[in-house]
Formats: structure tokens, C-alpha cells, sequence
């Protein structure tokens, strides 16, 4: 047996290598979780800044237990830990600082990985990834955590600017169909690409084509792994392959992961949030009191910033639309200085008395998984969409950026199962949708949300289509392993 550890009767060593986003490192967690059940040993490499918050709010000592092969491994984000890292501050630092500073880290890492790296599943956002893992000879597979027609649609671009569907001309250009992304040709319009299309002068946007490199980039990789199942994503995911043949659909992973855990340990196993806010349970009691599918739930994630204005007619298209709701407001979420949006709040929750309950945080699963929700009014971040999907929840989308704009239009469009309010912020529009999703259309878009869910639980589920893909995933892996020992 070699004395460096190399031996082929060790697990395969995966290193996971998320973009240093909540969203990111919680879809990745549990795909690594997931590799652990699988046997695997796991080295998790996540910033200095989000170790702490997950260490702060989550038993990472039960999580070392349960996974004794899983190992957190932290480096830096190329800011300081003082930094507020509020709104969209690492679309200023990638290119540059982000990507020289963790890029030399990454390499320092697998110099003195004991055992060695024998697999890297980077964040495709984190490109760079790829250029250190031919360096040192490792097979890397990206694992994109936004949603598949996104990818496609980014991919998309400059074929899209080459048909001269790009720029955009105004505001009455805004519901112009896209016709130049195959698969996607019937119900895609200028107001449903990413915002960064919006831009007048596109050979200008350096953050467009920051996303363009990346995902173009993303097919160099030794395989792609996707978060969805092939029955949601289906037609998108034939046309992914047709640029990159290996891609791995095995989400929603938050559903897998539950399947997983409760074939190994029970119905009842505790399952890690892995959040990187400290969550209110106290909403769980307070939806217990209420009547089965009659509450709304309010939340647009870790990342969306509302202004003031905002924040008012979305509680006033709330109270006025007479629904119960539960509404999370973030800290700080408000834009404008420290505490500013919070009167807003207290008004709200004197007006609403006992129809609404306010949190800063909530345990997002657990809600949408409550009898008593009824419908989810969110910003469309990937994980979200997912959590509803699964939970057979109804949505109401009013997107912020990044692939929030194609979701949503997807959501109401291709799924039929909820409505989108992008681009509008007004408290009459809002009563409206929330009274056709609770009330006037109630059952049409329940028994939607309710399809859907059938067929997406089902994929996770022995003999389903995202089970069989993480199976294959997993060997595919372990003879990745085999091949880079033998070398």
C-alpha cells in the first residue's frame, strides 16, 4: 500500500467549492452531504466570514458527528471580516480580488490535502477553479446553482446579440419576444432575461460578460451537475447537453437529501438548515393556530434589498388583501441607514393584529411544509423556487436579479403555478394576486403546484430520475478517483 494515502481502497476525496453566497453554500452543502452518505470523504471550502455564521447558528459539532468523513476547511473571500458584504457586493470584488486571492488559496489547500484531492466540485461562478484543477491534474465537475433555463439563457447571449435581439429599446420593448434561445422561443421576453441584459449599452457591461466567460467555461469542466429533476427541466436540459454531454440532474438536493436521510435514520431525523441567519421558530407555533392552506408566507431571501417605498406597498397590498400572512424582514434589508424601514414594520404589525406574524428569519422548509401555508410570496432565488415546488406551495414571484427573472417567468408561464408581478411594486396589483392565489383561484393553482410536486418527489425517490442520476454521479466519480490513482 502507497504511504501517501493514495491507495485505491481509501474513499474517493472530494473537494466542494462553493461561491461564498447563502444560496450557493447551502445547495452545495447538501450536496455534499449527500456524497458523504455515499462513502465518500468530503472537504468542504467555504470563506472565513460565512464558517463563522454557519458555526454561529447551526450544531456543526452533530454535523461532524453524523459525517465523520466530512471536513470544513475555510478560506479567505479576498475582503476583510468587518466587511457588511450587504446587497451585491461580490459583483464588485469577483474578477479581481475574489478571484486572485482564493484562487492562490484553493492551491494552497490541495498542496496539503492529506489524502489527496482526487475530485473538485467547484461553483461554477468560481471559473478559476477550473484552470487550478488542470494545474494539479484533478478531474473537476461544476455544479451550477441556479436554475437550468437560466444557464441556458446565459449561455445564450451572444447568440441572442448576434440576432440583434439585444440591446433592448425602452420600456415598450420590454415584452418583445426572445426568439434566439432554443427551447425557450414561445414564452421568453426581454423583461424575463437577467436585469444585466437591460443595460442600453451592452458592449459596455462587464458584469454580462463576467457571466458569459463563466458559463461558457462551465462546459470545459469533466462533467456539469445541475439542481433539478428531468421532469422539470426536461426540454432545457436536451439542449444543455448538446454543448455538454455529462450533466447530472439530481435535485431538488434538499428533497434527495430527506429521502436519503430518512431511508438511513428514520422519518423523524433531525435535518442541518445550514443557514447563515439566526432562524425564528417561534412562526412554527404561531402557523399552528392558523387554518389549513390561509396563510401567505413573505420572503425574498438572503440577498434582496427593498427601498422604503417599497416595503410600504407591499404591506399595505397585504393588509388590504385581507389573507393571514407570515412576513420575514431581514435585518438591514431595507436600503437606507441602519433600522430604516422598521416603523414601516411596526405599523404593519399593529394594523395586522393577529392576521400577520413579522420575523427576521424564518426556517424556510419547515414553513412551506406547513399545513397551514397556503401560498409563497418570494423574490425567486433558485433554492426557493425548489423548496415551493417540493412543498406543492403556490407562488406569487416578484423577482430581483440574477436568475430570479427567468424563474419566475417559468414558474407562471410553463409550470402554471403561480403569477408574476416582476417589474411592478404597487399595493393594488399585489392585493389582487395574493386574492387570486388564496382565494378567487385557490384550487386551480393548488391542484398545479400539487402535480407538480407528485412528479418532482418522485424523481428523488428509489428508481426516480434525480435517484438514478446521483447514483450515477456518485460511480462516475469513483471512477474519476480510480483513473487519477493510476496515472
Amino acid at each position: 500500500m502507497e504511504q501517501d494515502g493514495s491507495s485505491q481502497s481509501r474513499p474517493p476525496h472530494v473537494l466542494v467549492f462553493p461561491f461564498p453566497l447563502q444560496g450557493h453554500i447551502n445547495s452545495m452543502i447538501k450536496l455534499a452531504e449527500l456524497l458523504a452518505i455515499a462513502g465518500f470523504k468530503l472537504t468542504f471550502l467555504n470563506s472565513h466570514h460565512n464558517h463563522e455564521r454557519l458555526v454561529k447558528f447551526n450544531n456543526i459539532a452533530a454535523h461532524s458527528e453524523r459525517y465523520p468523513g466530512f471536513e470544513f476547511k475555510t478560506i479567505t473571500d479576498g475582503l476583510p471580516l468587518d466587511h457588511p458584504r450587504s446587497g451585491n457586493w461580490f459583483l464588485d470584488t469577483l474578477e479581481d480580488t475574489m478571484e486572485l486571492k482564493m484562487k492562490e488559496s484553493l492551491r494552497e489547500v490541495l498542496v496539503n490535502s492529506s489524502p489527496p484531492v482526487d475530485c473538485i466540485i467547484g461553483d461554477g461562478v468560481l471559473s478559476f477553479a477550473l484552470d487550478v484543477a488542470k494545474e494539479h491534474g484533478i478531474p473537476i465537475i461544476f455544479f451550477r446553482t441556479s436554475s437550468p433555463c437560466c444557464f441556458w439563457v446565459s449561455y445564450s447571449i451572444p447568440d441572442i446579440i448576434q440576432a440583434g435581439e439585444l440591446p433592448i429599446n425602452g420600456t415598450e420593448d420590454m415584452d418583445r419576444l426572445v426568439t434566439t434561445v432554443p427551447g425557450m422561443e414561445t414564452y421568453l421576453r426581454c423583461r424575463d432575461l437577467p436585469t444585466f441584459c437591460r443595460k442600453l449599452d451592452i458592449e459596455d457591461s462587464i458584469f454580462m460578460k463576467l457571466v458569459v466567460k463563466t458559463t461558457r467555461k462551465s462546459l470545459q469542466a469533466d462533467a456539469l451537475i445541475l439542481n433539478t429533476a428531468e421532469e422539470l427541466d426536461g426540454p432545457i436540459l436536451s439542449q444543455i447537453r448538446t454543448k455538454c454531454p455529462r450533466v447530472y440532474a439530481v435535485g431538488p438536493l434538499h428533497a434527495q437529501l430527506n429521502t436519503r436521510l430518512n431511508a438511513k435514520h428514520g422519518e423523524s431525523y433531525d435535518h442541518f438548515s445550514n443557514t447563515l441567519w439566526e432562524v425564528d421558530k417561534s412562526c412554527i407555533c404561531w402557523l399552528n393556530k392558523q387554518p389549513n392552506r390561509s396563510v401567505i408566507y413573505v420572503s425574498f431571501g438572503s440577498i434582496t434589498s427593498t427601498s422604503r417605498e417599497q416595503l410600504v406597498e407591499l404591506c399595505y397590498g397585504l393588509l388590504n388583501s385581507k389573507t393571514k400572512f407570515l412576513l420575514v424582514v431581514r435585518p438591514n434589508s431595507v436600503i437606507g441607514k441602519d433600522g430604516e424601514g422598521e416603523d414601516v414594520v411596526m405599523e404593519l404589525m399593529e394594523k395586522s393584529k393577529d392576521r400577520g406574524y413579522i420575523v427576521n428569519w424564518a426556517p424556510q422548509e419547515a414553513v412551506l411544509n406547513h399545513p397551514a401555508v397556503g401560498g409563497f410570496f418570494t423574490h425567486n432565488g433558485w433554492n426557493s423556487t425548489l423548496e415551493s415546488i417540493v412543498a406543492g406551495v403556490p407562488m406569487i414571484c416578484w423577482p430581483y436579479f440574477a436568475d430570479q427573472h427567468v424563474n419566475s417567468r417559468v414558474v407562471s408561464e410553463v409550470w402554471k403555478i403561480g403569477l408574476d408581478m416582476k417589474d411592478v411594486c404597487d399595493r393594488k396589483i399585489l392585493e389582487k394576486m395574493v386574492n387570486d392565489v388564496m382565494v378567487d383561484r385557490k384550487e386551480e393553482f393548488a391542484k398545479s403546484a400539487s402535480e407538480i410536486a407528485t412528479v418532482t418527489n418522485q424523481s428523488v425517490n428509489v428508481g426516480g430520475s434525480s435517484y438514478s442520476n446521483l447514483d450515477c454521479l456518485v460511480e462516475d466519480i469513483r471512477i474519476m478517483s480510480l483513473k487519477k490513482l493510476t496515472k
